[in-house]
């Protein structure tokens, strides 16, 4: 496990991420990804694909927080990444969610509306020694400053009496309820589907 420092000297930044620099980083992005999730290792070079073609979805964006490096001949390191594009119709995670809405009973109607229009934040991590200082919630705002759509949505494992930090970030964010207990094909675990209207109150890092 890495060990990030963030003291006076490395406070973390946070920046937006051109397709070109997230492709650059994308393993140290999908190796973030991993301990955050506590997935085994490997398991970043399954997903480095379908990050990769989430590249070229609709109104895609990323932004990460970094550390600045002592040695100034060296890359900042990125500690913490997020990202996420317009939902559409086609789209694996649009369907998923459609057909848990229907068999919960919800009408076409409250389907259609709830699914219309919404930017799909997919990727929100950061490492367990760079958590605590409010990285999560800076990542979100800046993502999802300028977004043009009705909403956004976004999974996240059940957890017990939503006991820990991302279900905290969310709830203060104003996320609320879509699905919940949720399981998607192909992972056994439950999934909440959480959602607010757009755009963000607060500030901006």
């Amino acid at each position: 496990m890495r060990t990030v420092v963030t003291d006076a000297q490395t406070t973390p930044y946070v920046v937006d991420l051109t397709p070109q620099e997230f492709r650059r980083r994308l393993f140290e992005a999908l190796a973030i990804y991993v301990e955050a999730m506590g997935y085994p290792r490997g398991t970043e070079h399954s997903r480095a694909p379908m990050w990769t073609e989430h590249l070229h979805r609709p109104g895609w964006r990323a932004v990460g927080a970094m550390v600045p490096n002592s040695d100034k001949t060296q890359p900042d390191t990125l500690v913490a990444v997020a990202y996420g594009y317009h939902g559409a119709h086609h789209q694996w995670w649009h369907q998923q969610v459609r057909d848990g809405l229907r068999r919960a009973g919800h009408s076409t109607q409250h389907v259609d509306a709830t699914l219309g229009d919404y930017f799909e934040l997919t990727e929100l991590h950061v490492l367990p020694s760079a958590q605590g200082h409010g990285l999560g919630g800076r990542l979100c705002r800046r993502l999802l400053d300028g977004v043009r759509a009705h909403s956004v949505m976004l999974s996240t494992p059940e957890v017990a009496q939503e006991d820990n930090r991302a279900w905290r970030l969310y709830r203060r964010l104003g996320f609320e309820d879509v699905l919940r207990h949720f399981t998607f094909a192909g992972d056994r675990r439950p999934f909440a589907v959480l959602g607010r209207r757009l755009p963000l109150d607060g500030p901006v890092a």
